[in-house]
């Protein structure tokens, strides 16, 4: 009976992506936008090198985009329904 009920959230989950698949999607660019920034400025201390990273991180944002949506549809909802699985067990 878990495993049907675990089942069953891993499909309401993967229809709630489906219908909200705008707002994922821009949490996905806002967590790109905060992310390639404190990631840069964390490894990158040159400042001319600096700069240089970011101007190419923001072009490559469409592309990385579209890598994050098809990681996310692909992955999330099993995390998601193991992760609430794991917070109900006793």
């Amino acid at each position: 009976m878990e495993a049907e009920r675990v089942q069953e959230i891993l499909i309401l989950l993967t229809s709630l992506m489906a219908r909200e698949e705008a707002t994922i999607k821009l949490i996905i660019d806002c967590l790109y936008d905060l992310g390639y920034a404190n990631l840069i400025n964390k490894k990158v201390r040159f400042r001319p090198l600096n700069s240089l990273a970011k101007f190419i991180a923001k072009r490559s944002k469409p592309v990385a985009k579209i890598f994050a949506w098809r990681w996310f549809i692909k992955n999330c909802p099993q995390l998601i329904a193991r992760w609430l699985y794991r917070k109900v067990q006793f």
